[in-house]
């Protein structure tokens, strides 16, 4: 039950909704927050070095606070900002999918928990699943003894 409910398009776009809406109005209280995210959804512009990227772990927690704050901005359902990496400050703007985004934190505590977990990915696998169903359901009405189970 759980599950059908976190990779549904519709919850997603809930959860991607409600993210957006904190996060505005943590711009508009100038509230400092933290966001636990899957680093492999985020993309660095321009492109970080090797040296700093292999550092990342599957979920990267990304402080916004001080100029980061300050760049931070919605975009396209993506939160954008300025941030530097590394002990030479390298300077990247870092573009976050708001579904990507697992958790905000403010004082190490949780104030939202994403868990979404519907892709456009698993979209495209269910559609393909649908001629499935669709071959299944051809074969079960071929079948005369069958019309027994339909309703009439």
């Amino acid at each position: 039950m759980l599950e059908s409910i976190i990779n549904d398009k519709k919850f997603a776009l809930l959860m991607q909704k409600n993210i957006q809406d904190l996060v505005v109005h943590f711009f508009e209280e100038e509230q400092n927050f933290g966001i636990l995210c899957k680093i492999e959804e985020i993309s660095f512009n321009p492109e970080l070095p090797e040296n700093i990227n292999s550092e990342f772990r599957p979920l990267t927690l990304f402080f916004l606070a001080g100029y980061t704050f300050e760049t931070a901005r919605i975009v396209d359902n993506m939160l954008v900002f300025e941030a530097g990496f590394g002990a030479d400050n390298f300077g990247s703007v870092v573009s976050v999918p708001l579904l990507s985004i697992m958790q905000v934190i403010i004082d190490e505590t949780p104030v939202l928990i994403n868990l979404s977990t519907y892709s456009e990915t698993l979209e495209v696998e269910k559609k393909k699943d649908d001629n499935g169903v669709k071959n299944s359901m051809a074969s079960f009405l071929n079948n005369p003894e069958n019309s027994k189970f339909l309703k009439k």
